[in-house]
């Protein structure tokens, strides 16, 4: 397992803006061509199934011994999702959100798929550092991924992308030039980017401490059967966060919203 949070984050990144090309050109309208460090990231998010060999904890294992610790619990129920969120002691450090697909609650076809797949898995891979950026462990048909895609996008991501990271979000809070969301989806709808408008273009807001937004996902190509798929690859979130009665910043996450972000990597 990685020992450096930064590394970390620096691999998960290299490997999402290798399928979303979008990534550099937000970070550019936002802060400049120069400055992409001033980004800061308010939290990773990714996707799994709940079987034994890659259930949530198992991607979680790799944040606590970094210093994580287990903060939020979500339930999905139209999606069949479960949740938790990670935060470090380090504020500065992005955030960690894992959804795990129940996999029983599918149809008895895709729970077949989803098993074919998992059983491709070597079990070490777990545990290596790389695991979380490595990708999908298994090989996927067309057919199958189709047949997933009918049921569940969710699971047909994750059959087709495998572990790596479903999105990176910007911290509005730390923009240099805007500190508003809606200032934030202005910017990117001019530039020519499409947003997510499921639930709204804002999900939330200052009444639960937490706005967010996201462009819909990039496309890239992914091999099924020898032939290379163009689909729904990953997508830039952005969050504003407001202040708690404390006067601290509310860090957790809302699940009304987060239910409609999901849906960023829809076809378009």
């Amino acid at each position: 397992m990685h020992t450096n949070v930064d590394t970390l984050f620096d691999r998960l990144w290299d490997k999402y803006v290798a399928i979303t090309p979008s990534a550099h050109k937000i970070h550019a309208l936002l802060v400049g061509e120069e400055n992409s460090d001033s980004i800061v990231n308010d939290h990773v998010a990714f996707r799994t199934f709940n079987l034994d060999k890659c259930r949530l904890d198992e991607l979680a294992a790799h944040f606590l011994a970094l210093g994580y610790e287990a903060k939020g619990d979500y339930d999905f129920e139209a999606k069949k999702l479960t949740a938790k969120h990670f935060e470090h002691a380090d504020l500065t450090k992005p955030k960690v959100f894992i959804s795990e697909l129940r996999v029983e609650e599918l149809s008895e076809a895709s729970q077949a798929i989803i098993h074919k797949l998992v059983e491709q898995m070597d079990e070490s891979i777990t545990t290596s550092e790389t695991f979380l950026y490595s990708g999908p462990q298994w090989s996927l048909s067309k057919e199958d991924y189709d047949t997933l895609l009918n049921e569940s996008e969710y699971a047909a991501w994750m059959a087709a992308w495998g572990f790596q990271a479903n999105h990176f979000t910007v911290s509005v809070n730390h923009l240099s030039q805007t500190q508003s969301l809606v200032d934030v989806n202005t910017l990117l709808k001019e530039a020519g980017f499409v947003l997510n408008t499921s639930g709204g273009e804002i999900k939330g807001g200052e009444d639960v401490f937490l706005a967010q937004s996201s462009t819909m996902a990039d496309k890239a190509g992914v091999e099924m059967n020898e032939e290379t798929v163009e689909i729904p690859s990953c997508f830039y979130e952005f969050a504003q966060r407001y202040e708690l009665p404390d006067g601290k910043l509310y860090q957790g996450f809302v699940a009304a919203s987060a239910d409609k972000i999901f849906e960023s990597t829809n076809a378009k």
